[in-house]
């Protein structure tokens, strides 16, 4: 019998496409508390020491997502666990985050767009 090594994998980090990584950064940066652990001018990681994190990097003809048009998709979604919602919203929108006229959630879950136009959502439900 043979024993066959297999590599461990770990979830680092998901990257967004976008025309400007520090500017988006930043968005989240203040939404999360994560910090910069990596940054060039065509890239910026942000986190916290061991655990996953969020990368921005540059496209030179990025689009932004039409959401909810399907004309240009999503490129990216997160969920984000907050503890109340209408607090989280208003926090959001004061960094800069825009909120669409479509929301599908109802009470359960709200869509907002970050400043590249990327939809996320913010939920009392994790």
């Amino acid at each position: 019998m043979t024993t066959e090594t297999v590599p461990a994998f770990r979830y680092a980090a998901v990257t967004f496409d976008c025309a400007d990584p520090a500017e988006l950064a930043r968005f989240y940066a203040g939404l999360l508390g994560y910090r910069t652990l990596f940054a060039t001018d065509d890239f910026v990681l942000l986190g916290t020491e061991g655990a996953p994190g969020l990368g921005f990097t540059r496209v030179a003809d990025h689009r932004p997502p039409t959401w909810p048009d399907p004309a240009q998709g999503k490129q990216a979604h997160v969920e984000l666990g907050v503890d109340d919602l209408a607090d989280a919203e208003r926090r959001a929108l004061e960094l800069g985050a825009g909120k669409p006229g479509f929301q599908p959630g109802g009470q359960r879950w709200t869509v907002l767009l970050d400043p590249a136009g990327h939809p996320f959502c913010i939920t009392t439900l994790v």
